[in-house]
């Protein structure tokens, strides 16, 4: 589908195929990123990972993230602390259910913390995690398509904010301030560690040993490892490992037939006596399935960021000019009945292969991103919500609600961003049994 913007062309694919051909095997000229007012030059995102033109400086970040986690043989580097988070996790959910978002987002920001910069998130309230988890939710909110007319007339940046279409300049200074001190204050923590003495060895000091640091390198230094921690987060993060990993609970509510079989996976293949691994992966594959279908069935970036045309292009008989906006509609890839049938079903069935019926693709291949702009840290998302999903499956069983004696039926709603998240529901979590609430116990 194509439209006119007041006169910026701009291409929507809602087909895969489509977005494979010119997003990846054309991605040398489909790897551009187009300015976003708002959230690349008056907040100041424009140059992280995410956001930043296709040029050098991209290629430099991209070459940083990729030598910590850009296969899934180098991530194994972080199965341990994955792992022990991630029993904390269980700990926190069972002591205080209700607050299931809450502990969801801190697991994911305290793994990132400590990969990105060494820091160890501190018991209770921590500024360095709060400010991570502000950031993500201002960056989704301010790169959502359509949600500032700024983007479409960057004129309005110089118009005073009651001038209709420039409200956003009330939000601007406190958005600016996030995004600065998101730049400067983990890189500084990280660099006094090192002067004292105190560093736990992390990507940031890493790179800061390893590199010639001019003034530029540290520039990359403080953007990348920033869009690191963020991993999985600018389209990627934090924010997309917290937006499946809720989304996993959901659905194990609406669909306690499938929450069965995969503990019984769990239960003859792990046994009860201690939490699964990620050892483990290979002899689970309906929970390794049930991972790929909680990607599938809420897309957690369904329109992705656009892609800028670099040049002129020809393209099923239609002429692509230069500067062109291309966006991959991710969620009806997703959603598509011709590759999923019944794609409002959440089945994981259909990645297991059975006689006559072949596994269905993979949304791994799809979920992340295409080409030179596929999310850096998809593997480290990957075994993120992975674990999480099989160490929950282990020890709680996740139901629908009771209020005065009635079963409340689950209503699943997403909220708009270029991140979309679940919004808010009530689910019971349980440990399945005393031997379960004792496992979980005894990761404290």
């Amino acid at each position: 589908m194509s439209v006119n913007l007041l006169g910026q062309r701009m291409v929507i694919l809602n087909s895969a195929e489509f977005a494979s051909e010119l997003l990846e095997k054309r991605s040398a000229i489909y790897s551009d990123r187009p300015t976003l007012t708002m959230s690349g030059e008056l907040v100041g995102w424009k140059n992280t990972l995410g956001l930043v033109r296709y040029s050098d400086k991209f290629r430099e970040y991209r070459r940083f993230i990729s030598r910590k986690m850009g296969t899934k043989s180098l991530v194994q580097e972080f199965y341990q602390l994955e792992e022990m988070e991630t029993r904390m996790f269980t700990r926190r959910v069972l002591k205080e259910p209700e607050n299931l978002v809450a502990h969801i987002r801190r697991t994911a920001g305290t793994i990132i913390l400590k990969i990105s910069y060494g820091y160890t998130v501190k018991d209770g309230a921590d500024p360095l995690l709060d400010l991570v988890e502000r950031a993500m939710v201002q960056l989704s909110e301010i790169t959502r398509p359509g949600a500032f007319l700024v983007d479409v007339l960057p004129v309005l940046r110089y118009f005073p904010s009651w001038f209709p279409g420039a409200g956003f300049k009330t939000q601007l200074a406190s958005w600016s301030k996030t995004y600065s001190d998101m730049e400067d204050v983990p890189l500084d923590f990280v660099k006094k560690q090192m002067q004292s003495g105190t560093n736990v060895p992390n990507f940031t000091s890493e790179l800061l040993e390893r590199e010639n640091l001019t003034a530029e390198k540290e520039t990359i230094l403080r953007l990348s490892a920033e869009v690191t921690q963020s991993r999985t987060t600018l389209t990627g993060g934090a924010d997309t490992t917290v937006s499946a990993i809720y989304s996993f609970y959901f659905a194990m509510m609406a669909y306690p037939e499938v929450q069965q079989r995969a503990q019984e996976e769990i239960d003859r293949i792990v046994g009860n006596e201690r939490f699964p691994r990620l050892e483990d992966r290979g002899n689970l594959p309906y929970v390794d399935a049930l991972v790929k279908e909680v990607l599938r069935f809420h897309t957690i970036a369904p329109l992705g960021l656009p892609h800028r045309l670099t040049r002129d292009d020809e393209f099923q008989g239609y002429h692509l000019p230069k500067d062109t906006i291309v966006i991959a509609n991710i969620w009806k890839f997703l959603n598509d009945p011709d590759v999923y049938p019944n794609p409002s079903v959440f089945d994981p069935t259909r990645y297991l292969y059975s006689e006559g019926h072949p596994p269905q693709r993979d949304p791994r291949e799809l979920a992340f991103g295409f080409g030179r702009r596929k999310c850096p840290g998809m593997n480290l998302a990957d075994v993120s919500v992975f674990i999480s999903c099989a160490m929950s499956l282990a020890v709680f069983d996740i139901r629908k609600p009771i209020e005065n004696g009635r079963v409340i039926e689950p209503v699943f709603g997403a909220l708009d961003g270029t991140i979309s998240h679940p919004l808010p529901f009530r689910c019971d979590i349980k440990p399945r049994t005393a031997q379960a609430r004792a496992l979980i116990l005894s990761s404290e």
